[in-house]
């Protein structure tokens, strides 16, 4: 059986050595936040902070920091799981092989939540500003919960089976909220939540929430699962944790809770009501910037006998929410063709932020007797992957046709990469979608929250190029760009001149110019067919890692693209020579994480000898 709650799966790691305490004091203000960092750098066991000060509740980190850690946390169902999985993907295997899935039944009833009378949650009671109150970057605007599970259910259609539970920021201090009566709560349009939200916006009515912490391991999880229209989280939650979720009503009127939860906190969002959020140190590496949200009015906080409070830190890839993804792509990556007839594969690209870069593997049989072959059946599934939940949030989709090597894997970047370039032709693949949404937490294109553009890049046929490895010695740059560095196979990396301060109403100058005159100064320049303008190359070239990110996550595809030798023809924009992106920082976009020295200082003090984390990290 899994784990019933939290303090079960802590004793059972602890026993396998997977969990280490620290009992001297640790603050919850930046300290905790730089020691998660660097435990889940340096693929460290998950850590209980004992006694963290300005709170009487032990903390937890680093509890999913490694996949293998994470795997161990549901060994009990994990199989189950994966034969539904399997079923999903595959109906008639049951049939097929009846003994292999003997066991799909019970994890179906599983996953059916159990209601009682009472549970543990409902012991204790306490204030929003007892909670710990955890801060991650120096320029967050307060306390955050950073692995809450938001539970909402659908105004018009109450009951746990139009429920929705998701992972959706908290703010428990700061800004304008009224201590211990308002929280604030940042989720993004296309979340579950929203649909719950413009529902009681309909009615007239305050929507019910319960921000949920600790629990059971697989409601953590099941929190940022994926899953499809209709399936309830609940429901995977007690598939995944090996046992039906105990579910409890506190007092009238209020929305069910987990019985087995650590804290919850109970309360209503006016729908027409917003107060500041933010900032906050986000997924992409930088500060996603105050912003008017929903708040939520705290009617009660709930917590049970020995309550732990869990954590994570978000900032730039990789950080343990790359262990989280690791994890669900194993769980629903073998569904993805039975989602998306003829897509074989898709790759949300942890380094480059998540949703700015995916990297996709389809089907092209449209047309097989043609002589010439190009991407056509890559379009259509292109426009269906960009239409599904998250997945639409991509500002960069490469998409590339299986039929030209079947033996790539879509989760080596470099190799997807070498395969797009090596057969791309900018003058046809390129294809804009402007003025749509992208995601909320994204400042690269300077338009507002939701708002900016993507391309989609699909290639097909065969190889039309070698990609070089060396910057060429007859390499020629525009005044103002120096210092070409090569970062990939046929991608070079080149310093440009600062951005300035200036509004651009379409492309900047240095871009317009650099496009220019590159290609007069370099006629015959095949071998690097992509360009990107940086702030700082040798950073850029550095790594794989530090490439993706800031091309990737410094760019809007509309305003910051744009090829040598251009041209547009029927509205369709394209390019004979070398594709350029511009990313540079521009003074719209939000600023990146930074540590605090001091509190490095801090840290390192106590890894040092006779410090309590001594061997523990660096």
């Amino acid at each position: 059986m899994g784990h019933l709650n939290l303090t079960e799966a802590v004793t059972d790691l602890e026993r396998h050595g997977h969990l280490v305490r620290i009992d001297a004091p640790v603050d919850p203000h930046l300290e905790m936040a730089e020691i998660q960092r660097r435990l889940y750098r340096r693929g460290g066991p998950a850590v209980l902070f004992t006694r963290p000060t300005g709170t009487t509740f032990p903390m937890l980190c680093n509890l999913f920091g490694t996949i293998e850690r994470t795997r161990f946390l549901f060994r009990d169902a994990l199989s189950s799981v994966r034969k539904l999985v399997a079923l999903k993907t595959d109906p008639g295997a049951a049939l097929k092989h009846p003994w292999r899935y003997w066991d799909a039944p019970l994890a179906a009833w599983r996953a059916r939540p159990k209601f009682v009378r009472s549970g543990p949650i409902l012991a204790h009671t306490t204030t929003t500003s007892r909670l710990p109150q955890l801060k991650c970057w120096p320029q967050d605007g307060g306390a955050f919960v950073t692995l809450p599970q938001v539970y909402t259910e659908h105004p018009d259609r109450p009951g746990w089976a139009h429920s929705n539970l998701g992972m959706y920021r908290v703010q428990l201090s700061g800004n304008e909220y009224e201590p211990d009566r308002e929280v604030g709560m940042h989720y993004q349009i296309h979340r579950g939540i929203g649909v719950h939200h413009a529902a009681a916006v309909a009615r007239g009515e305050r929507l019910r929430v319960n921000v949920v912490v600790g629990g059971p391991p697989a409601l953590a999880v099941s929190a940022v699962m994926p899953l499809p229209e209709g399936v309830p989280e609940l429901a995977f939650a007690g598939a995944l944790g090996g046992r039906r979720l105990r579910m409890v009503y506190p007092r009238g009127g209020q929305l069910p809770v987990p019985a087995e939860a650590d804290f919850v906190i109970a309360g209503t969002i006016d729908p027409t009501r917003t107060k500041p959020e933010g900032p906050f140190g986000d997924h992409l590496g930088y500060y996603s910037l105050t912003h008017p949200f929903p708040v939520m009015t705290v009617e009660a906080v709930y917590h049970r006998p020995g309550a732990i409070w869990p954590f994570t830190v978000v900032g730039r890839p990789p950080q343990e929410d790359t262990s989280f993804g690791e994890f669900i792509h194993e769980l629903t990556g073998p569904v993805i063709p039975t989602v998306l007839p003829g897509v074989h594969a898709v790759h949300a690209v942890d380094a480059a932020g998540v949703h700015p870069l995916l990297l996709a593997i389809g089907s092209e049989r449209y047309v097989p007797y043609a002589e010439t072959r190009r991407p056509q059946e890559l379009l259509t599934l292109a426009s269906a992957i960009l239409g599904q939940g998250q997945l639409s949030l991509a500002k960069y989709l490469l998409i590339v046709a299986r039929e030209d090597d079947p033996t790539l894997d879509v989760h080596d970047v470099p190799a997807v990469f070498r395969h797009v370039l090596e057969r791309v032709d900018w003058a046809r693949d390129l294809h804009f979608h402007t003025r749509t949404t992208i995601d909320t937490l994204d400042y690269s294109a300077g338009e507002g929250l939701n708002a900016g553009s993507k391309v989609v890049i699909a290639v097909a046929g065969p190889k039309r190029r070698e990609l070089g490895k060396q910057v060429p010695a007859n390499l020629s740059l525009p005044a103002g760009f120096t210092d070409p560095r090569v970062a990939l196979s046929g991608v070079l990396v080149v310093r440009g001149p600062g951005f300035g301060a200036a509004t651009v109403a379409e492309y900047h100058p240095d871009l317009v110019r650099f496009v220019g005159e590159f290609g007069l100064r370099n006629p015959n320049l095949g071998l690097f067919p992509l360009i990107v303008i940086v702030d700082e190359n040798e950073f850029a070239a550095r790594s794989l890692n530090n490439w993706l990110w800031v091309t990737f996550t410094r760019s809007n595809p509309a305003a910051d693209i744009l090829g040598v030798d251009g041209a547009t023809h029927r509205k369709h924009y394209g390019c004979r020579g070398p594709l350029v992106i511009d990313a540079r920082l521009k003074p719209h976009m939000a600023p990146p994480l930074e540590e605090a020295p001091a509190v490095s200082k801090r840290v390192d003090e106590m890894c040092a000898a006779g410090g309590p984390l001594h061997g523990l990290i660096d």
